[in-house]
């Protein structure tokens, strides 16, 4: 383990893991959960929602905020906030301290820290944007946020219809999509918190990505993706549950190890935003690298 400057006068209440999907951090959370007799509160996007436990990798562990909405449902990243921050104040009350973990950031942001967030939507404003959107394309709309908030669009893939009316909406209330790096993390967190990262190579990565998805389908992501309801706006962002739908086995599983491989560089490029107090190596036993972060726990606590 790589130990940053990152000692504080009183003990850790919350342990945080971030890795990108296939770097072992949930089997790191579980372990080290089991040691400390913590609970944990996942950080993920799409993990929140009920009915896709496969295609989501949700986890056999007792979590809390996983399978809690339904995929007809949205969860904004306000809302997000307040149930994580109940959710970790009620651990931490009764053990002393919790395991987060996810691979969303802005998620994890959101439950270690308080977000500056924008106001909601203007009435009718994103059905405006939808509309646009869908009216004139992806390119066209896309060049018309880049024209208002080349920031925002920078950030953005044209094809991202959701971020990108997001964006417009942000921006016609005079927000930002975009966060001004030095805005988006501070070492103010709501408590005491040892924030981890666990990455692996990045052939490693591909490795285990792929063997993952060949792994969901013989559990049965065909027979999950076939029962999600056609109308749930949601579902679009889940990774893998099109391909599973529409493609053969073969080519749906090289498709979803690929999308996931793009999804996971990305995760990689944001753990490097993180003000990462110990950074783990993936590759070492999920027990190992648990036992290192319970040894870190307990010496924080004779601080």
């Amino acid at each position: 383990a790589r130990l940053l400057e990152c000692e504080l006068a009183t003990a850790f209440e919350v342990v945080a893991i971030y890795g990108p999907t296939g770097s072992g951090k949930s089997a790191v959370a579980e372990e080290l959960a089991r040691r400390l007799g913590a609970e944990i509160v996942s950080a993920d996007a799409m993990q929140i929602y009920r009915g896709v436990p496969i295609l989501t990798n949700q986890p056999d562990f007792p979590t809390r905020l996983v399978a809690v909405r339904d995929l007809t449902d949205s969860m904004s990243v306000g809302e997000y906030e307040r149930l994580a921050h109940v959710a970790i104040d009620e651990c931490v009350g009764r053990d002393g301290i919790v395991v987060v973990t996810g691979g969303t950031g802005l998620y994890l942001r959101a439950a270690l820290c308080n977000l500056e967030l924008p106001p909601p939507p203007v009435e009718g404003a994103r059905a405006r944007f939808e509309a646009l959107y869908d009216e004139r394309g992806a390119a066209e709309t896309y060049a018309i946020l880049a024209g208002r908030d080349p920031a925002a669009a920078k950030a953005l893939h044209q094809n991202d219809r959701r971020r990108v009316v997001r964006a417009l909406e942000l921006n016609e209330q005079g927000y930002s999509l975009a966060p001004r790096r030095d805005h988006l993390w501070s070492r103010e967190m709501r408590r005491p918190t040892l924030l981890v990262g666990i990455d692996v190579s990045p052939l490693a990565l591909a490795e285990r990505i792929a063997h993952r998805t060949a792994d969901m389908f013989s559990r049965g992501a065909v027979e999950e993706a076939c029962r999600i309801p056609a109308t749930s706006e949601t579902s679009r962002y889940v990774i893998g549950l099109n391909e599973a739908r529409t493609l053969a086995p073969e080519a749906a599983i090289a498709a979803i190890s690929e999308r996931t491989l793009r999804y996971a560089r990305y995760q990689r490029k944001w753990m490097r935003r993180l003000p990462l107090a110990m950074t783990l190596d993936g590759l070492q036993p999920s027990g190992a690298n648990a036992e290192t972060l319970h040894d870190r726990v307990r010496a924080s606590q004779t601080i």
